[in-house]
């Protein structure tokens, strides 16, 4: 029989069995901690004292960190805060077994005796749901948050407004609900020459009260929602409802890829992202909004009056000049609210980031270190091996992606913190997170075949701040997570390949398997990369 204590994922840096079992069945400690563990096993009486229970407290350590210890008279979880607690709890519950995950059981059961010494090695441990691309309902989102818990995430990055979609209500302005929320049809395949459309309207967005729900449930969760509003390019839904203040959109963008339509970095358009940032804020309790300031088309702004007299009156003489102008002028705002804003990577070289800004990196290491080195807090997001939205094998039934493969094993050798920088500059890195970008992913069952069980591997690599041990790995997943998963409702990737009603079938895709691999393509390309200046470029994040 497989040792329960060696199927724990994200692996535990100290666990030991020992003999005997323990019957969960009831908890005592302070109310609100006894709430915490309520919350994931489920309502467990409260006990007179620790005899025969589960004693939760507090106690000393680092940031996350907990004690768990298992014997055959009770069981007794030390936190050092909250955050370490819900950890604990979370890995109690895989110790219970796949029937924990199930809804409406019975809470409690019995629990193998050991011992567990554990603390995450970065604070920021967390993933991307591209939710504009291809919308997906509320539900998914408190499904996710779940996952997140389940795998010790802790920071649930909404990718909420793209050319595709603005998925945010507005009340101030309701012609953004009306005209920038849905597209006509949307590109079918991967021919953007000359591309086929499926004449099927797609659309949907969250409601203030929804993302509120979402981010209080996430924050009982121990998550933090990380909301992005990507502009200043990226802008063509929005710009159906305020075409005055951008260039070059006239629809909500059916295909994909870097388009012209982009807001005008002016202080009109300064003026209005703000107002929709201040709506999103009563929703969402989070320290941080995310920017965006990606492939941005910067070649109409020159030849535009009111973009040509305010890069006059600021004395700016390159459009990337009016690029991070815009970012710091809304990272302003965002301070003075006491929110810390995070930008993708490009906006770093164009000067659109504030001193404490985060940088989210996702052109490899050579950009990273560079901002890393500038000062900057940074979150690892590089392509290769973090963008979960590629081709999972080169074997033909997967189905369309938008490129690939990034494998299993690809994404456990993520280092976060990569042994070649300084001391100050590794110190300088928070944390890593994968993306899951939705131009192939189109319902919420597709995304799971398409985040687990990769996203386990990223969550165990973040947790640990190193590459994980993929032998290990895979072990882990086959003798218990996989059940686990089973249990949740996840509908994973299998590690054999995908199952009949998962395959994309013949002929599926556009492209072919390349003779060499996506690690080689992508680390040439990134070497490739400027030293500034680099606002738009011909590899995107949607490939």
């Amino acid at each position: 029989m497989t040792d329960p204590y060696r199927t724990l994922l994200p692996a535990p840096r100290h666990a030991a069995s020992t003999a005997g079992t323990f019957t969960l069945g009831s908890v005592h400690g302070d109310p609100a901690l006894v709430e915490v563990v309520r919350l994931q096993l489920g309502p467990l009486p409260a006990a007179p004292g620790p005899e025969g229970a589960l004693s939760v407290r507090l106690g000393a350590g680092g940031p996350e960190s907990y004690r768990l210890r298992v014997s055959a008279g009770g069981a007794e979880i030390i936190g050092a805060d909250l955050a370490g607690v819900r950890h604990a709890v979370q890995t109690l519950k895989q110790l219970l077994g796949p029937d924990a995950y199930r809804a409406g059981g019975r809470p409690g059961g019995v629990v193998p005796c050991g011992e567990i010494q554990d603390e995450p090695a970065l604070s920021w441990r967390g993933g991307m749901l591209d939710v504009a691309r291809h919308f997906m309902n509320k539900r998914t989102l408190l499904r996710y948050v779940d996952l997140f818990a389940m795998h010790r995430m802790n920071r649930l990055h909404l990718h909420l407004t793209d050319d595709q979609g603005w998925r945010v209500e507005s009340r101030k302005y309701p012609q953004i609900n009306e005209l920038a929320t849905h597209r006509r049809e949307t590109m079918v395949g991967r021919d953007r020459v000359q591309p086929a459309f499926d004449g099927t309207p797609h659309g949907g967005y969250y409601t203030l009260d929804d993302l509120a729900e979402v981010s209080a449930y996430a924050t009982e969760r121990g998550i933090t929602i990380v909301p992005e509003i990507d502009l200043p390019g990226h802008a063509s839904a929005l710009l159906t409802a305020f075409p005055e203040l951008g260039t070059s959109a006239d629809e909500v963008l059916r295909g994909w890829g870097i388009s012209p339509g982009v807001l005008k970095p002016i202080p009109a358009a300064v003026k209005l992202v703000c107002e929709l940032i201040d709506e999103l804020l009563t929703a969402i309790d989070t320290p941080y909004v995310h920017l965006g300031g990606d492939e941005c088309v910067t070649t109409d702004w020159p030849g535009d009056p009111e973009v040509a007299a305010h890069m006059a009156a600021i004395g700016a003489e390159q459009p990337g000049e009016l690029h991070g102008w815009f970012l710091r002028e809304v990272g302003t705002h965002l301070a003075g609210r006491g929110k810390r804003m995070v930008v993708w990577d490009e906006a770093f070289q164009t000067g659109g980031v504030l001193p404490d800004t985060i940088v989210m990196c996702w052109r490899g290491d050579a950009i990273s270190r560079q901002a890393a080195a500038a000062g900057h807090d940074v979150v690892r997001a590089p392509v290769y091996p973090t963008y979960l939205d590629y081709d999972q094998s080169d074997l033909p039934e997967e189905p369309l992606a938008i490129g690939g493969p990034i494998t299993l094993e690809d994404s456990a050798s993520f280092a976060p913190v990569p042994e070649s920088w300084t001391d100050r500059e590794r110190a300088k890195v928070l944390g890593g997170q994968f993306q899951a970008w939705s131009e192939y992913i189109p319902h919420e069952r597709h995304l799971d075949y398409m985040v687990f069980p990769r996203a386990c591997a990223i969550a165990e690599t973040v947790w640990a701040g190193a590459a994980a041990d993929y032998p290990s790995l895979v072990e882990r997943l086959r003798d218990g997570h996989l059940a686990r998963l089973d249990a949740a409702g996840c509908e994973y990737r299998p590690l054999e390949g995908p199952r009949p009603w998962q395959a994309g079938g013949t002929g599926r895709r556009a492209h072919s398997p390349a003779n060499r691999t996506t690690r080689e393509r992508w680390l040439e390309w990134a070497a490739r990369l400027p030293d500034s200046g680099v606002v738009a470029t011909a590899t995107t994040h949607d490939g």
